[in-house]
């Protein structure tokens, strides 16, 4: 087989924004702008510049979810994943900036370690995904609770700065989203492994008719939605500057919102990690004007359930009415082809 055949050939950056990306960056922009109605001052500048790096990370998050939704599993271990990244970034330094290091590898490499197992789990034993992650997120909290004993680390000064600065006006936090996002965007848009990934998504089956090993491939998925989710732990870590054991818990439902609304197909195979990350900024926003009106906290569980609901039905029938429109187009297509050929000389 070509390995090539099928790809996207040559590189345009502005490709990388087809599709469903279109759809939520125009309800993003219609969003920021109908926002000082709703919520005054909730597009002022220091509202957008405290709303950014939770944006940033809950897109690092997304496009975890991204990952494993493509190749049509859920991934519930996000809780338990960011909390043990943000335990390690500050647990294993222990206020001591020379041993940041070892606590940022340790972030990123620990949960990437749990995501390679869930994947082994579900691509080679054949497990549903919803129970493996459900399991891992027990297995993490475990972790959590072991290492802290349930009193939580502080960030080092150098973790706190690094997360709180900027470099050319850009909170750090959404420079290193950028770059994951840019990434990650380039790879599953652009090169083989992202063509394979797709493949796989589609129809697993027909993928290993192919000759593509969907283990390696779906497990790869996995541990890379582990890395994202150690990153995002580990820039909140810094950010909060004492992060709770639980730091993680609000960001799973969020993270489904996100990706349904950027288009990623439920059922697998279609996914855009720039249009999960643009939905990520839609909903951190959603928030700010949910709180900005002085609703509860609660009230945003409630917003982004009923955006889950909603984009669901709107894009469930908009696929039926285009179905049965091809499917009417065809039937008379096919009552046609008799009457041309009939007319037709002999």
């Amino acid at each position: 087989m070509d390995e090539n055949a099928g790809r996207p050939r040559g590189f345009n950056i502005w490709s990388l924004f087809y599709g469903s990306t279109a759809s939520i960056v125009i309800a993003t922009v219609a969003l920021f702008l109908i926002s000082p109605l709703l919520a005054p001052g909730s597009t002022s500048w220091p509202a957008i510049n405290g709303m950014l790096p939770f944006a940033a990370v809950l897109a690092l998050v997304a496009i975890g979810q991204t990952l494993v939704v493509q190749q049509r599993g859920f991934d519930l271990s996000v809780p338990g994943m960011m909390s043990l990244a943000a335990v390690l970034v500050t647990a294993l330094p222990n206020n001591d900036d020379s041993r940041l290091w070892l606590g940022v590898l340790a972030a990123v490499l620990v949960p990437a370690a749990f995501g390679l197992i869930s994947g082994i789990t579900v691509s080679w034993l054949k497990a549903t995904s919803l129970i493996v992650t459900l399991a891992m997120n027990a297995v993490l909290y475990g972790f959590v609770l072991w290492i802290t004993q349930g009193t939580p680390y502080g960030a080092t000064e150098a973790l706190k700065s690094f997360t709180l600065e900027r470099a050319l006006g850009i909170p750090n936090t959404l420079a290193i989203a950028l770059v994951v996002i840019v990434v990650i965007a380039f790879i599953t848009k652009k090169t083989t492994v992202g063509w394979r990934l797709t493949a796989m998504g589609v129809s697993p089956p027909a993928a290993e008719v192919l000759g593509l090993r969907v283990v390696r491939y779906e497990t790869l998925a996995y541990a890379a939605a582990g890395a994202c989710y150690g990153i995002a732990g580990a820039l909140l870590a810094g950010y909060v500057q004492t992060p709770n054991i639980f730091i993680g818990d609000p960001y799973l439902l969020p993270s489904v919102a996100a990706v349904v609304l950027g288009g990623t197909a439920l059922s697998g195979g279609i996914a855009s990690v720039i249009a999960s990350s643009v939905a990520a900024l839609f909903l951190t926003q959603l928030n700010q004007i949910v709180l900005a009106a002085g609703w509860p906290t609660s009230t945003q569980f409630i917003v982004q359930s009923l955006v889950i609901l909603i984009v669901v039905i709107i894009r469930e029938s908009v696929y039926r009415l285009l179905s049965a429109r091809a499917r009417r187009r065809t039937a008379s297509m096919e009552e046609a082809r008799p009457r041309e050929e009939a007319r037709a000389p002999a």
